[in-house]
């Protein structure tokens, strides 16, 4: 017997434990090299914890188990034989288009009864494996509504999460059972850490919160005038978030306090603008960070975004995706949020709030018009960051959404810069 010591990496730089949070295989189960044996939650991400080596595994750490990293969780027999089942089930899965020209005798009655007994036959048809299981349950999804493609119709994890993208009908949701049971369920570590972080920065900070309106319009004329060829030319939509990104790369850049933070007694000023920007995904809310945001144009941000949130909703999210950001964006409006007032993540300063779009009677010229309104809040440590700049810096952001143009020339009108002002 050659036994392999499974030990558990290090996800990221000063991450010293990690927990259980959901074990992909049974006790006993043959797994194959690479194969996505483990869910680890650290303090910052989710992780996959994949087989190094083919074989008969051993676990040694159960689910809920907070583990050291380095420390052994399960073992591998890789001298182990393969099931006589597994080298007929993975042919059988890639030949099954064929069969109904391989035979001669019945081409058209063998296809007919072989999806019918192969389902009720097997123990596994309509069962979610631990980690869809947990997804499941977690957003009350109703797994009779889930397409399962998984060996012997069990349904994976990719399986619900690609029925979540796709959206369900008001049957999905599983409802009120009608009963007065209650259920206990551990907190995550990636919850208790945040939970930990907002905690503090409600008693650490002396956080305050400004707000004000953005009339809508001129980027919606924009969007509607050039979304077709936008998409076309560089493969990617044209949404809000890159020019709320856009507005606030040139707004910190006239007020450096806003992109800063405190260390100690010193205050950390940058000369870039790292933009985190909120995204949901199966595990909660996440923030990846747009690296040099200030430096993009509208198309690469949208990719960016784009890209990183793919990755959260495949739970493929790292560490350092989320990590080094100086500013942050969340975006309660695609929710229904009217307005909010977000909490800073820190070590961040500030974060701005955007909400949902609403058409409401502003006076425009001293007449009165229904315009697409949208309230944006900024929430900001009031230690490093004075009033005049979190109000400044709002208006400066209002300023350039309502005028767009000024996302091209930067804090300056078009005007300014032709007469040399």
């Amino acid at each position: 017997m050659s036994l392999l010591e499974m030990k558990v990496p290090s996800p990221g730089e000063s991450i010293s434990e990690v927990e259980i949070a959901t074990w992909l295989v049974a006790d006993g189960d043959y797994v194959e090299k690479d194969q996505a044996i483990a869910e680890v939650d650290s303090d910052k991400a989710t992780l996959e914890l994949p087989a190094e080596e083919s074989g008969i595994i051993t676990l040694k750490a159960a689910e809920g188990d907070v583990v050291k990293v380095g420390q052994v969780v399960c073992l591998i027999d890789t001298s182990a034989a393969r099931p006589a089942g597994t080298p007929a089930a993975a042919p059988a899965a890639t030949p099954t288009p064929e069969a109904p020209a391989a035979p001669v005798a019945a081409p058209a009655a063998t296809p007919a009864p072989n999806p019918d007994p192969v389902k009720p036959a097997s123990y596994a048809a309509g069962a979610a494996s631990p980690a869809a299981a947990k997804i499941i349950k977690e957003n009350n999804i109703n797994p009779a509504l889930v397409k399962a493609s998984g060996k012997d119709g069990r349904i994976t994890k990719q399986d619900v999460v690609a029925a979540m993208s796709a959206g369900f009908s008001t049957e999905a949701a599983q409802g009120w059972g009608g009963t007065r049971e209650q259920s206990r369920e551990k907190m995550s570590m990636l919850r208790r850490k945040i939970a930990e972080r907002l905690v503090a920065v409600k008693n650490e900070t002396a956080m305050l919160t400004t707000f004000n309106e953005v009339d809508m319009k001129p980027i919606m004329d924009v969007r509607a005038k050039y979304k077709d060829a936008f998409a076309k030319h560089h493969e990617v939509n044209l949404g809000f978030m890159s020019f709320f990104t856009k507005a606030v790369t040139e707004a910190l850049k006239l007020y450096p306090a806003v992109n800063a933070q405190i260390d100690g007694n010193e205050m950390i000023f940058h000369d870039y603008a790292d933009i985190g920007i909120a995204v949901s995904s199966p595990k909660g809310l996440m923030v990846p960070v747009v690296r040099n945001a200030e430096q993009m144009s509208l198309a690469e941000i949208e990719r960016e975004i784009k890209r990183l949130a793919i990755k959260a909703r495949d739970g493929k999210m790292t560490p350092e995706d989320m990590s080094g950001g100086t500013f942050t964006i969340t975006n309660g409006g695609v929710f229904g949020s009217m307005l909010s007032t977000p909490i800073i993540n820190p070590p961040q300063s500030a974060i701005l709030g955007m909400h949902n779009v609403v058409e409401r009677p502003v006076a425009i010229n001293g007449k009165v018009e229904i315009r697409p309104i949208m309230y944006v809040a900024l929430s900001y440590d009031h230690r490093i960051i004075d009033g005049k700049e979190s109000v400044g810096f709002l208006v400066k952001v209002k300023e350039m959404l309502e005028n767009p143009e000024r996302m091209i020339f930067g804090s300056k009108d078009p005007m300014q810069i032709l007469l040399g002002l």
